[in-house]
């Protein structure tokens, strides 16, 4: 019989390189448990047993209840940055309470615009607009918490008298102004944009210095900061960042409400960084009836999340796209003559949607996807141009793809075009209803839908016999799940409302659009006018067939005891306060993880992402301000997350296979190269 050892009641947690960023504490459970469940002679009965125990003696650390606040809405952000934003233990993830909102706000702009180089954030912020990035600045910069104490620094005198030199005076023979200058006497900052300097770990100080030098960190044009950090000397930063960091916080940590006046004879740096964050407006010139249609087919082809770079002009083009060849570059839909539309005609423009072919003639790569366009109407393709049309003129050239040889070659496209595409003319089936046949389209051709849910052959070629059977995401990894089978994403009866839900607000009880997803729902299928939306739910619906059972597990190893209390304990300490302690979730905010399809699927890849990296459902207009998953990456093991995924697998009725700590390093490996 198997005996039952009851684990520890703190485990550190490691990332990749060894060093401890917290501990989970697990839930105690009485002395006389061990003993009273060895002498259970069933190992199910055992485990059931366990189950029971776990529930119960953690019931003392489970969520208080659900609140529609913004505090809920940043736990996504505070599970690094700290409780309220105080700052995360390790020293690298800074201080958000109390900073000016108008530097928050700027700060997360440029992360999500690429100014600023954090992937792990970048993720995070890319589904989220303007408005709600400045009300997650408001709402931190309203934070009022104490600061931590300095921590005792071992630098010499000398090299601490140089950093307060640098920070009070500057260098004028090097163009270095003193960082008071900005920043306040006191180093505190100032109203709206410039943040304090003090109470910041010294590696934090240093990690950004860096990035402004290497360009990983940048602002808004003029760039002052790394115009200042270029003029730095390695020992100039270990001088500055030593001081600042072993200084004493004033009684009043408050920023300036105004930027602080110049001292005489001083030489001003405007930032771009402190220049106002709003983007001027521009006047809306009125459409014409063709060329609102096309507007709208626009948004519901989701045009703009290809051509458009981040924080770039719309439809300008230079948006790189990850292929399995290398990439490719989005071109310019710009009314601009040179380099976008302004000298094409509308039969230029229907060449390329439905035959794949450029105003000169030249074979398109096929990660534009013609393979859909190509089914779409001339009427349709017409207006779609006449939008374009009126897009105000960007000068931004069409970068050329970047492919290994012979992918992007002429010869090559011409080969696999004369084995894998034939232009087509969408037919209305005469024994569907009008609903039917209006979503056939859409999903079929403007939608694209099936360059992500329908299976690749090794040349890249959609699958055409398994459409929409699901496929896989070339970067990062995701898995587009099957839209046929009820046992992935497939749309029956039962399920409709949940998917017209996801499709137009990002969310529903089972589900939060993430990875790849989150942008198609962002900026494509939100947009659906109600009968447009609707006419693709019954399209969906009658593709759906009974699930394979073959894409579940089908045998369900039994966990151990150890694993099962770890996983319950790890559960309950990081995920039971959002998904509850019965994984039925928080309708609109959390999903439930009981009877979850995307729980149970056999290819647990998409959970794994989801847990590793987190994420907030996409903005929408029926859902302005999602509530976000923490990344846990950093603070959790590759063995933890298994251990806790496991247990989500297999608790609350849930029958699905473990999951290995090998599949949470390959993914995770895959991340990071």
């Amino acid at each position: 019989m198997q005996k039952i050892v009851l684990a520890t009641t703190t485990t550190p947690q490691t990332d990749k390189i060894g060093a401890v960023h917290l501990h989970t504490t697990i839930p105690p459970i009485p002395a006389s448990v061990p003993f009273l469940l060895n002498l259970m002679p069933h190992p199910f009965v055992r485990t059931l047993a366990l189950m029971v125990v776990l529930a119960a003696s953690s019931a003392h650390c489970l969520a208080a209840p659900f609140e529609d606040s913004m505090t809920q809405r940043m736990r996504a952000c505070t599970t690094c940055h700290g409780d309220q934003g105080r700052a995360g233990p390790d020293g690298y993830y800074p201080r958000l309470a109390g900073k000016p909102a108008g530097y928050l706000y700027n700060q997360l702009i440029n992360i999500r615009e690429g100014r600023r180089h954090y992937p792990l954030m970048l993720g995070l912020l890319e589904p989220l607009d303007d408005n709600y990035l400045r009300e997650m600045a408001q709402y931190f910069s309203a934070l009022t918490v104490p600061y931590p104490a300095p921590r005792p620094t071992s630098l010499g005198a000398d090299v601490l008298a140089r950093g307060h030199a640098l920070v009070t005076q500057g260098d004028a023979s090097r163009e270095i102004p003193p960082c008071q200058q900005c920043h306040g006497e006191a180093l505190t900052g100032a109203q709206p944009h410039v943040p304090g300097l003090l109470g910041l770990p010294r590696d934090y100080l240093n990690a950004q210095l860096g990035g402004w030098r290497t360009g990983q960190r940048r602002a808004q044009s003029p760039d002052c900061m790394a115009h200042i950090a270029s003029r730095l000397t390695p020992q100039d930063i270990v001088a500055v960042t030593g001081w600042l960091a072993a200084q004493p916080l004033p009684a009043d940590t408050r920023p300036l409400a105004t930027l602080p006046p110049l001292q005489t004879g001083a030489k001003e740096l405007r930032c771009g960084s402190a220049m106002a964050s709003t983007p001027p407006t521009t006047a809306s010139t009125a459409l014409s009836p063709l060329a609102s249609r096309g507007a709208y087919l626009a948004r519901v082809g989701g045009c703009a999340s290809c051509h458009t770079t981040p924080g770039g002009a719309p439809y300008a083009g230079q948006r790189a796209i990850t292929t399995p060849y290398g990439q490719v570059f989005s071109s310019n839909l710009t009314s601009d003559k040179a380099t976008g539309l302004g000298q094409w005609r509308a039969d230029d423009f229907w060449q390329a949607l439905h035959h794949g072919r450029s105003r000169d003639g030249r074979w398109l790569n096929p990660a534009f996807p013609y393979t859909s366009y190509t089914r779409v109407t001339r009427a349709d393709s017409d207006a779609l141009f006449a939008y374009f049309q009126t897009v105000a003129p960007v000068h931004q050239l069409n970068l050329p793809h970047q492919l290994r040889w012979p992918f992007g070659s002429q010869a090559a496209l011409a080969v696999w075009r004369a084995l894998f595409f034939k232009p087509q003319v969408f037919e209305p089936q005469t024994g569907q209803t009008e609903p039917w046949n209006r979503g056939a389209y859409l999903v079929n051709g403007l939608g694209h839908c099936d360059a992500c849910h329908t299976p690749r052959n090794l040349m890249g070629a959609p699958e055409n016999d398994r459409a929409f059977a699901g496929g896989q995401v070339a970067r990062p990894n995701w898995l587009a799940p099957s839209l046929v089978s009820t046992t992935q994403a497939g749309t029956d009866g039962s399920r409709l409302a949940a998917t017209l839900r996801l499709l137009q607000s990002g969310v529903s009880a089972h589900g939060t659009a993430s990875g790849p997803m989150a942008q198609v729902v962002q900026g494509s299928t939100q947009y659906l006018s109600p009968d447009d939306l609707q006419a693709v739910g019954v399209y969906l619906t009658s593709l759906t067939q009974p699930g394979n059972p073959a894409t579940l597990s089908p045998a369900v190893p039994p966990l151990s005891s150890q694993d099962l209390t770890m996983g319950a304990a790890l559960y309950n300490h990081h995920c039971a306060d959002c998904h509850g302690a019965n994984g039925r979730g928080v309708a609109g905010a959390y999903p439930a993880l009981a009877n979850n399809r995307a729980v149970l699927q056999a290819d647990s890849g998409n959970l794994i992402q989801t847990v590793l990296h987190g994420g907030f459902a996409p903005v929408t207009a029926t859902n302005p301000r999602p509530f976000g998953m923490p990344p846990y990456v950093l603070t959790l093991s590759d063995l933890d997350i298994a251990r806790v995924l496991t247990y989500i697998r297999q608790a609350w009725g849930n029958q699905a296979a473990p999951v290995t700590e090998q599949q949470i390093s390959r993914l995770r490996d895959q991340q990071t190269h």
